[in-house]
């Protein structure tokens, strides 16, 4: 595989993002932003440790006193414990039932809506999986998997920065300019895997500044991110894609008959 462009941190499992430091926002609460969003995104699972102080320090250029103004804050929520000599770990659960759906049907609906968004590939690129990758992928951390990242956009301008993580070895060709012409679900199903399901979860977050960039939108605005985990017909998780896309542009709609389908729209 070949990398096309360098692409901004939230687009590269667990690094940490920038800062907008001529932004309204304090500094502290910028960094809370960033970690809670990694926490609840599952980037950092229930257990995980969190940066110390010195490390939140130094990865963001700040003094250890807004560091620990962060973790503080985080504690406080209920995202992480903080205990002497032990340090700082996730405590975060999700709580949510999820909805049933038709999976052919919600497939054939992101498929129509690839279609119908035009699309800049910025990496494609074999690399060895992060932690955080390889657990929702069910691999060994370090095993390669495929991540492709990609830039949805309208005729009103960037519409959704669209990150996916594929195991490795299910002969799908995945290029720059497959991408380009054919969702990579579409990919997939060309390859013979058959999708035997799918777990989305979406939530709101802030945009970090290097996310804002390539959206056109304002450093810590509001951001739609829909993870989806898919699954072939034996339950294993071939494909992990995570989408941030604008919330004024980008609403999900879920027809609740028992025919009902899920449909992404955009406007």
């Amino acid at each position: 595989m070949t990398a096309v462009k360098r692409v901004p941190s939230i687009a590269r499992s667990g690094g940490l993002g920038q800062l907008a430091r001529d932004a309204a926002i304090p500094l502290y609460h910028q960094i809370y932003l960033t970690l809670r969003d990694e926490i609840t995104r599952g980037d950092r699972p229930f257990g995980s440790p969190v940066p110390t102080e010195m490390e939140l320090a130094d990865n963001y250029d700040v003094s250890r006193i807004t560091a620990r103004r962060a973790l503080d804050e985080l504690a406080t929520g209920g995202f992480v414990e903080r205990r002497r000599r032990l340090g700082t770990h996730v405590i975060f659960r999700a709580a949510s039932k999820p909805i049933e759906a038709n999976i052919d049907q919600a497939v054939e609906s992101l498929i129509a809506f690839g279609q119908n968004t035009a699309v800049k590939v910025l990496e494609v690129v074999t690399e060895p999986a992060s932690e955080a990758t390889a657990q929702k992928l069910g691999l060994v951390e370090g095993e390669p998997a495929i991540r492709a990242v990609r830039l949805r956009s309208t005729s009103n301008g960037p519409l959704g920065l669209i990150v996916s993580h594929m195991r490795a070895g299910l002969g799908v060709s995945v290029t720059p300019e497959r991408l380009t012409e054919r969702p990579i679900l579409s990919l997939l199903r060309d390859a013979g895997v058959k999708i035997g399901g799918a777990v989305q979860t979406i939530e709101a977050m802030v945009a970090d500044p290097e996310m804002a960039e390539r959206l056109q939108c304002e450093p810590r605005a509001a951001v739609l991110h829909v993870e989806r985990m898919v699954e072939d017909a034996a339950g294993v998780t071939v494909l992990v894609t995570n989408a941030y896309y604008r919330a004024d542009r980008y609403r999900i709609t879920l027809d609740m008959h028992e025919q009902g389908q899920f449909s992404p729209k955009f406007g």
